[in-house]
């Protein structure tokens, strides 16, 4: 009766789990929550690999990513997930609120988390990589070399990073080479996640008593009385993070090419110069982001240089027109994409286009009119001044013109005080002048060092 008994317990013992492999219970302590709304880009992979620090120097319960992004690049994302890897601290990626998403490295990085969890009306998916050159394929549509070895790559990591924590792996697969894209109900049906939270509140409930894995001994989340610490970019991730939307590095592009257009057609000004130079650099510094077309920046710079020869060369407007319509041509093509996120806005884009031509043909206009403008200094100005006689002599008389005194002669009678005009400059600086239609009459002043 007794070893029945014994063996009754045992069984009941071994289906309680009491006799299982060891689980860590963590003391109640704080989670961090990140909120990320914006494209992978450096300063944001900066600002994650920054906070998933701190979290894991202070011990902290668990960091969880509030996520909505549409992809980004490439380098970041393996920064990011690597971050997420090799943390202490369990990451917990949300994908919030409902109309959110985890698109392209958006997906990859919620694969490699520890929990993976989804709002209702968010979606996850369509991680096909896409070049950052925006170069075509082959001629039979077929991915180019360099474009094949990219997508296998990328189907590899996400496949190992599925099946590393325990998620549907051929999921992985085809969201890379097919770019499909699956709503949160579908996702929890195909292991692709693990709950599905309305909010954080209930998504702070569901975590309540997961375990997850670290070194081999299983480690429960206690979320129930956990204090919650909200974090944010700093001022300078924040400025590096705006860099990134597309519309913001064309507008810096526009400006720096202004700004150099400025200073070669009026060299010596400096400022415009000065801006357009940083202005370039931001706008380069943002565009690594992107997936950029070379023959669009060649465009754009074509319709520069056509700019500039407006300046030297008489094409009566033809120039600069053939410059704008590079210009446009090479903004439509600048950005290539199908996500309407990361895509130009058509609106800057004509903003930009009719901005960037009225300042043109603007500073065009001003430098045709100081070219055809008669000298204003030296012996040519001289002929039409204005001035007045001074003292009159036998043969020559003495007049003051332009702050000057002069020797004039003239085909006419002249009188002291009568206002003239110069009509030829002789060699020897010797003045012809005549006499205007109306002068005032008055006595002679003095001779001012006259001889």
């Amino acid at each position: 009766m007794v070893e029945k008994l014994k063996a009754y317990l045992l069984f009941v013992a071994i289906s309680l789990g009491l006799f299982a492999g060891p689980v860590a219970t963590a003391e109640t302590g704080t989670l961090r929550v990140v909120r990320l709304a914006a494209t992978i880009n450096p300063a944001v992979a900066e600002y994650l690999v920054e906070q998933l620090q701190i979290s894991n120097q202070a011990a902290e319960q668990a960091l969880i990513i509030e996520l909505d992004t549409p992809g980004g690049l490439d380098t970041s994302m393996r920064t990011i997930i690597q971050a997420i890897l090799a943390s202490e601290v369990p990451v917990v990626v949300y994908v919030a609120p409902s109309g959110a998403r985890a698109a392209s490295a958006g997906a990859l990085i919620t694969l490699a988390a520890d929990v993976a969890a989804m709002a209702p009306g968010t979606n996850i998916g369509a991680a096909h990589p896409v070049s950052l050159t925006g170069g075509a394929g082959g001629e039979s549509g077929e991915p180019g070399v360099g474009q094949a070895k990219a997508l296998n790559d990328a189907i590899a990591y996400a496949r190992s990073l599925a099946e590393q924590r325990g998620r549907n792996a051929d999921w992985a697969e085809r969201a890379v080479r097919d770019s499909i894209s699956s709503p949160a109900s579908e996702a929890m049906e195909l292991g692709v996640i693990d709950l599905i939270a309305v909010d954080r509140a209930e998504l702070l409930q569901k975590l309540q008593g997961l375990t997850y894995q670290r070194g081999g001994v299983s480690h429960r989340l206690e979320t129930r009385d956990a204090e919650i610490v909200l974090s944010e970019m700093s001022w300078r991730q924040q400025v590096l993070n705006t860099l990134a939307n597309p519309n913001v590095a064309y507008l810096l592009l526009m400006l720096g090419i202004l700004g150099i257009f400025f200073e070669i057609s009026q060299p010596g000004v400096i400022l415009p110069g000065v801006l357009g130079a940083i202005a370039l650099l931001l706008a380069f510094y943002a565009l690594q982001t992107l997936p950029v077309n070379y023959s669009g920046i060649l465009l754009i710079l074509l319709g520069v240089i056509l700019f500039l020869l407006e300046v030297k060369v008489v094409s009566y407007g033809m120039l600069s027109v053939g410059g704008l319509v590079a210009l446009a041509l090479g903004s439509l093509m600048l950005i290539r994409t199908n996500d309407p996120a990361m895509a130009l806005s058509s609106g800057v884009i004509a903003a930009t286009l009719s901005g960037f031509a009225g300042l043109v043909f603007l500073v065009l206009f001003f430098i045709v009119r100081t070219q055809k403008t008669a000298f204003h200094s030296g012996a040519e100005a001289m002929v039409g001044a204005e001035g007045e006689v001074v003292a009159v002599a036998a043969e020559q008389c003495r007049v003051f013109v332009r702050g000057e005194y002069w020797y004039a002669s003239s085909l006419h009678p002249l009188q002291p005080n009568m206002r003239i005009r110069v009509v030829e400059l002789r060699p020897g600086m010797r003045l012809v002048v005549e006499p205007l239609a109306e002068n005032p009459r008055g006595d002679s002043p003095p001779l001012q060092g006259a001889e």
